[in-house]
């Protein structure tokens, strides 16, 4: 290589780094602003994960506080000074509306779990749960009708405890004397895909009662 063609190297390789430099003087920050951004994130992400640790234990050890308190009265007390937020709200109200009941007061229990019950952004695990428990509670606070509407909804296709409160209709239907209408949704029970061995021993056994033929019960 000629001396020319060395010098001509040397003065390209300066103009390449004094063109790099300026890059990096001009747009340096970008790299820089994009490091800071993703360790902020790191840091954020960790300090969020420690709140949610921290919240839950805190929210764990004020529940298990009002359920050591030592009656039912004292109990609920508590679990109404509890600040839950999300799903929690529904495990609260589904304790306190527990702690009525032992405490033989079902129209509180109710007035606890109608909100829920009501409810369209607690998940339906809750809300039916509510809906359920109010028809088992029963009493003047739960009326026939208002009965009869919750049974209609907890039997809707897909909800979770559908196949009990298709039983709790039965039982509503044989209760009234319409014993073939009581036969034909038993029967309709029957056919039910999350049948237990409990409940279908029940509906058997109902069918029965109600004067079904025994080849009838298999559906």
């Amino acid at each position: 290589m000629s001396d020319s063609d060395s010098f001509i190297d040397e003065v390209n390789d300066e103009v390449r780094r004094d063109s790099l430099y300026r890059s990096l003087r001009k747009y340096g920050w970008i790299g820089i602003l994009a490091v800071v951004i993703i360790v902020s994130g790191a840091a954020w992400n960790e300090y969020r994960k420690a709140s949610a640790v921290a919240s839950a234990r805190a929210l764990g050890e004020t529940l298990l506080g009002a359920l050591e308190q030592p009656t039912p009265d004292e109990r609920v007390a508590a679990f109404k000074t509890v600040s839950a937020e999300g799903d929690m709200q529904g495990v609260v109200a589904l304790l306190a509306a527990a702690e009525q009941l032992a405490d033989e007061d079902p129209v509180a229990a109710v007035e606890t779990l109608t909100p829920l019950a009501q409810s369209t952004d607690a998940p339906a695990v809750y809300s039916d749960l509510a809906a359920f428990k109010m028809v088992m509670i029963g009493g003047e606070s739960v009326t026939p009708d208002l009965r009869s509407q919750l049974l209609e909804r907890l039997a809707r296709p897909g909800a979770p405890y559908r196949a009990l409160a298709m039983e709790q209709q039965v039982l509503d239907l044989a209760a009234t004397g319409e014993t073939d209408a009581a036969i034909e949704a038993a029967r309709a029970l029957l056919q039910e895909p999350s049948l237990t061995p409990g409940l279908l021993r029940r509906i058997s056994q109902l069918m029965v009662a109600l004067g079904a033929n025994a080849g009838e019960n298999a559906g």
